[in-house]
């Protein structure tokens, strides 16, 4: 779970990078790369997570609640991951960025989202199943 952090967690500094470099300096490169691995990064840990991590999560007292709702949270993070990707792919192959104040309100949206995700699984699941050893 460490490692799907640290890599989520690099996804999100790319994506702070693209939103700090609107309107005009965002590199088309940074974004194809991005979108490539937007959605498989984010549904290899988030599958992880819910095959491996939640069921031992749960199981915990007032686990399920939590669970149900990271697991909500999972599919709001993978919704916006793609329409995300769709922008940056559009913007990689050459199209201009339209609308660089709603483009920002996504990425940072997104890249929010996963920092507090990520800081509430660190703070308080992986403590719980470390603790059940």
């Amino acid at each position: 779970m460490k490692r799907a952090h640290v890599r989520m967690l690099a996804l999100c500094h790319m994506l702070e990078g693209i939103a700090d470099d609107l309107p005009s300096r965002v590199d088309r490169f940074q974004c194809l790369a991005v979108a490539a691995d937007l959605l498989p990064v984010l549904r290899e840990c988030h599958r992880f997570e819910e095959e491996t991590v939640f069921p031992a999560f749960a199981r915990l007292q007032c686990g399920e609640d939590i669970v149900a709702r990271l697991k909500v949270e999972h599919l709001e993070d993978d919704c916006a991951a793609a329409d995300l990707s769709e922008v940056l792919l559009a913007h990689g192959h050459g199209r201009p960025i339209e609308n660089p104040e709603a483009l920002g309100y996504m990425l940072r949206a997104l890249f929010e989202s996963m920092r507090r995700h990520i800081a509430f699984e660190r703070d308080h699941v992986l403590p719980g199943i470390l603790g059940q050893r």
